[in-house]
């Protein structure tokens, strides 16, 4: 049995290295454009329930990737200097090149081949292969050479974002909103290391015209973004790695195989990186492939089929949630234009899985706020 995964990111790598110690016979290529020592973006962040399938499916992984993350027990919301923090929920954090470096010698300690600086440009040039993986990403040359049958359908968002790091060092995972003369504007920031942080610069399109970011370099957008969030930043610089300002795409696929091929990971779908869920769905993807092979072994077409109709329905919906999620940040000038705590609770019940009795059994400090605002009438 061979297999070859398009992509060296959580999902390619964690998939290789799984099915790779179930059935060490089997040989696994992963090929990846970049050099092994790339990545783009800075930090990438996992929820305490997205660790916890983790721990639960994978729980020699999980001990290992937990004394590599930043973790804290809540996360922060920043509304007109008003610093609110929200219960109940805990948060981890790392460096999307440690994550990726952890995984890549999981990989290589159980025989996993890895061609790095090699693109892929048609899928005959990998050889022939049992099973191909496209964990390529929102870009992914399989999803492309099979588009007919996977069937992509694309939504892009209107706000647009621009994913940097600092090197201040933030308490927890924070959004905190501002306004500049140009319009409205939030980060999403927390640290992934001691002394690292991704700080993420969104806001709407009339702001993003407004300011006149089409027409600014790397460097003035940097500046600007800076002195919107000065007093957040507390004189630390803003750090660029290709953090151009982009539109989100919201991508799901009618189909999730065609023949041999299956997509897993970003190439299979998005979700908006206000919930954080993007590795989180990568690793699931990732476990629940290789649990599909371990019960079908070498019938990949029954692997194939055994690992959509068990995803699916968990992947539809968080993805729903997340669609909602990034409505709301569509519409956070509205939002904005509310009191602290009013956007604060609008916030946290966005999505639509979290309504108020399950908010207060989760977050009873926050709550306890709430009900304080609630009755001075503001």
């Amino acid at each position: 049995m061979r297999i070859a995964v398009i992509g060296a990111g959580p999902a390619g790598l964690l998939f290789s290295y799984l099915v790779k110690r179930r059935f060490p016979g089997w040989r696994i290529d992963v090929f990846d454009q970049n050099p092994a020592g790339a990545t783009f973006g800075f930090g990438v962040v996992f929820s305490q329930g997205a660790l916890g399938f983790l721990e639960r499916d994978a729980p020699d992984l999980h001990r290992q990737l937990a004394t590599r993350m930043e973790s804290w027990p809540m996360q922060r919301i920043v509304h007109r200097d008003t610093v609110i923090d929200i219960d109940g929920n805990g948060f981890s954090a790392i460096a999307r090149l440690a994550l990726n470096r952890f995984l890549q010698a999981l990989c290589a300690e159980v025989g996993v081949s890895m061609a790095f600086g090699r693109e892929i440009r048609d899928l005959g040039s990998v050889g022939g292969a049992d099973l191909i993986v496209g964990a390529d990403g929102v870009n992914s040359l399989v999803r492309r050479r099979f588009m007919e049958r996977f069937d992509p359908q694309v939504e892009w968002l209107t706000n647009k974002f621009a994913w940097y790091g600092t090197t201040r060092s933030f308490d927890c995972l924070t959004l905190t909103f501002r306004e500049s003369p140009d319009g409205v504007f939030v980060a999403h920031h927390y640290r992934y290391s001691p002394d690292m942080s991704t700080f993420i610069v969104e806001c709407d399109r009339p702001s993003w015209e407004r300011a006149g970011f089409e027409r600014m370099s790397d460097a003035q957008s940097r500046a600007y973004c800076e002195r919107v969030f000065a007093a957040d930043l507390d004189g630390h610089p803003l750090v660029s790695n290709k953090s151009i300002w982009r539109n989100f795409p919201l991508l799901s696929n009618r189909r999730w195989t065609a023949g041999n091929a299956v997509l897993i990971g970003d190439a299979l779908r998005t979700v908006h990186f206000s919930i954080g869920s993007g590795t989180r769905l990568a690793f699931e993807d990732a476990i629940a492939l290789e649990r599909a092979f371990a019960e079908a072994g070498t019938d990949v077409a029954a692997a194939l089929a055994g690992f959509e109709r068990a995803r699916r329905p968990v992947v539809e919906k968080i993805v729903e949630a997340a669609n909602a999620s990034s409505f709301w940040y569509e519409d956070m000038a509205r939002a904005m234009r509310a009191s602290p705590w009013r956007l604060a609770y609008d916030y946290m019940t966005r999505s639509g899985r979290m309504d108020e009795a399950r908010l207060r059994e989760q977050a009873p400090k926050f709550m306890a706020w709430i009900d304080g605002q609630r009755g001075g009438g503001g």
